[in-house]
């Protein structure tokens, strides 16, 4: 038991709130909303926590095993906040795409707040170069901050945006995409990546969300000419060993790097009692919208 201080609202819980989430229960009773937050323990302990139950209450029930505890110099909220992005960026680039130092990171989606993060992550485990794909001109700006070293841009026409990837690809081969946008830009991605029948580098490709739209359409040419890993990252892909990882080291390895300054993240911050006119609001610029309790 768990008295509740933040709680992060994300994509997952609008789209498990209205039903439209994969792991959503097809009930038409009310949910608490709310997968997961900070809260005290009985002996004034912080932690972070996942609940089944939901979180966005005075009181939850965490589960002991998903737990991490929080240091004591971050915020509530910036923990609250970070988990997810965490989860939806370091999990797919160490277990999914298997990173190793030096390699060639292309980020698709960069702009949101797990894209954020997720530059952030490929520079800490050592990502060669990274680059970035987006279409707030603004955040993409600021990326090279956050440590990304080449920007494309998806306001381009196609033909521009192909062409500027292959001539990076040409350079420095793509080893991984990290791909929250699945769609449109998957596909033309996709595309630069195909091979002319010579030897090509091994490419892994792991998709993490679908902002702009749910399927593609994949040429078998692509799949035969490159020596492509396609694979996903999400609730359900991860195995126990994995997920026991996420709580003893991943975050609280990210928890410490937030506390030390050394990962950035934005957050929009709100009173419990004002949640229903900010629920449908659009938090813009990678932020993430906090519930303080």
């Amino acid at each position: 038991m768990v008295q509740v201080k933040a709680v992060a609202i994300k994509n997952l819980d609008k789209s498990k709130a209205s039903g439209k989430h994969y792991s959503s229960e097809k009930t038409t009773n009310p949910i608490i909303v709310g997968s997961d937050g900070v809260g005290t323990l009985s002996n004034g302990q912080r932690i972070y926590g996942v609940s089944f139950n939901g979180t966005m209450a005075e009181q939850a029930v965490f589960l002991k095993n998903w737990t991490a505890p929080i240091p004591e110099n971050l915020t509530d909220a910036i923990a609250a906040a970070l988990p997810n992005a965490v989860m939806g960026s370091a999990m797919a680039l160490r277990f999914r795409a298997g990173l190793q130092a030096g390699e060639t990171v292309l980020i698709n989606g960069a702009t949101g707040v797990t894209g954020k993060i997720a530059i952030q992550l490929a520079r800490q485990y050592g990502a060669g170069k990274i680059i970035v794909t987006g279409r707030n001109e603004e955040v993409l700006k600021t990326s090279p901050d956050l440590g990304a070293d080449e920007i494309v841009s998806l306001n381009q026409d196609d033909e521009a945006f192909i062409e500027q990837l292959k001539s990076i690809h040409a350079i420095t081969p793509i080893n991984v995409v990290i791909d929250y946008l699945w769609s449109h830009s998957a596909e033309m991605i996709l595309s630069t990546l195909k091979g002319k029948g010579t030897f090509s580098p091994k490419t892994r490709f792991v998709s993490i969300g679908a902002m702009a739209g749910d399927t593609i359409t994949l040429s078998s040419q692509i799949l035969r000419s490159i020596d492509l890993q396609l694979s996903g990252s999400g609730l359900g892909s991860w195995t126990k060993e994995e997920t026991s990882l996420l709580f003893s080291e991943i975050l609280p390895e990210a928890f410490q790097m937030a506390a030390d300054q050394k990962l950035k993240m934005d957050v929009t911050t709100v009173q419990i009692q004002d949640i229903e006119k900010f629920w449908n609001m659009e938090i813009t610029d990678g932020k993430r919208l906090v519930v303080k309790i």
